[in-house]
């Protein structure tokens, strides 16, 4: 499912007999179970036994969470950020970085991004809260917390699976970087404290500086994004495009779900025991977190086939702003609250929720390719020669 793996965007012209001209052409795919690797065919598998044995780990395996929490630096979890990283490379990798500048120039899909992320997304979120916890305080909060962290890694593998634009991906995840260092402590402060008061409810405050903010950015953004930006640009200028979308990428793929089936795993590693000794308290907080997730992604996508951005980019919109970004309200729960608070726990519960849901989203916006947009998700460009005008390969 991951088109890099089994389909490049690219593919070079072939010669027929005469002048060979350049047409490019989407070459729909008759099924797309003939495409999927094992792995990705049996994805939603993979997923529930990382996290079962997650669970178990952290529940049955004595000091594995506390271990796993001790290998931190500056409130960051390393072996969570190595799985991330991992998980994020072949997919910033496989991204056509000459294609970004005709992204960038789309304000109707730059625009509508920024809206839902940070103008409906965290407003959302702050309703949701308070109406379904208006008795826990903490778990609200931490809720709140988790819709001011906009998505900036899992959603680059939501979006590659779900066939969308990598190259919009790439751009509204920049955009979303951007705007959380400058902000996220400011949303925090209006959510949390000034809207409460003005509305008669409680209050409560958030310590988070930018600068911490920025430093979660540059590891879980800039470092695949350079490594991904570097590999192309050199691996094209020493062997060609050819080799690289059919040679390099393709061995690259499968990592990407490695690192995100990893980056589960050490999830619900570091946090099962609390999560199985509280159920009743998950499923509390896990409840506005499904409505969040599936109100953001329908509304993302209905924006955007109502702008007629067309398939690829309308389910990129939808993923940017379904996604969080839980490995920062996570560590500013902890920061603020303290490991064992509940906000933390909330933050914690984000992507607990958020995995499952929005693999789940995958498969129907690939359903849904079909029925709004009538497009085959799975069509690729393809370069393919013709000798004279209007014939094609």
């Amino acid at each position: 499912m991951l088109r890099g793996a089994d389909a490049p965007d690219w593919a070079p012209p072939r010669r027929s007999g005469g002048s060979v001209s350049v047409a490019t052409v989407h070459t729909p795919v008759a099924s797309a179970a003939r495409r999927m690797s094992t792995l990705d065919r049996w994805l939603p598998l993979w997923i529930g036994l990382a996290m079962v044995v997650g669970v178990v780990l952290g529940r049955f395996v004595p000091g594995l969470s506390e271990l796993l929490a001790a290998f931190e630096i500056g409130g960051i979890s390393v072996p969570i950020a190595l799985g991330l990283l991992v998980m994020m490379y072949p997919v910033l990798a496989k991204v056509r970085y000459d294609r970004v500048a005709a992204v960038a120039g789309d304000m109707k899909l730059l625009v509508s991004s920024l809206v839902l992320n940070w103008l409906i997304g965290p407003a959302l979120m702050f309703a949701l809260a308070w109406l379904m916890l208006p008795d826990l305080p903490d778990y609200r909060t931490g809720l709140i917390i988790v819709g001011l962290a906009r998505c900036i890694a899992m959603v680059v593998i939501w979006n590659d699976l779900a066939c969308g634009d990598r190259e919009a991906a790439a751009v509204l995840v920049a955009i979303n970087s951007v705007f959380q260092v400058l902000a996220f402590s400011v949303l925090g402060w209006f959510y949390l404290a000034v809207l409460p008061g003005w509305l008669g409810l409680d209050t409560q405050g958030l310590d988070i500086s930018m600068g911490e903010i920025a430093v979660n950015v540059l590891i879980f953004l800039g470092i695949p994004l350079l490594a991904g930006f570097a590999s192309r640009f050199i691996g094209e200028r020493r062997k060609g495009r050819e080799w690289y979308e059919l040679k390099f990428v393709p061995r690259i793929g499968p990592w990407a779900l490695y690192g995100l089936l990893f980056t589960i795993v050490l999830l619900f590693a570091l946090q099962g025991e609390q999560v199985t000794s509280r159920p009743a308290d998950v499923a509390r907080i896990a409840l506005p977190l499904l409505a969040y997730f599936a109100v953001m992604w329908f509304v993302g996508l209905l924006t955007g086939r109502a702008l007629n951005l067309g398939y690829a980019r309308s389910s990129t919109l939808a993923f940017t702003a379904a996604g969080n970004n839980f490995e920062l309200a996570i560590a500013v729960a902890i920061g603020t609250f303290g490991a064992t608070s509940g906000q933390a726990l909330a933050g914690v519960v984000g992507p607990l929720i958020e995995v499952p849901v929005l693999v789940g989203l995958v498969y129907v916006s690939l359903w849904l390719a079909r029925e709004w947009f009538n497009t085959d998700p799975y069509a690729v460009p393809s370069t393919v020669p013709s000798t004279q005008q209007g014939a094609s390969a």
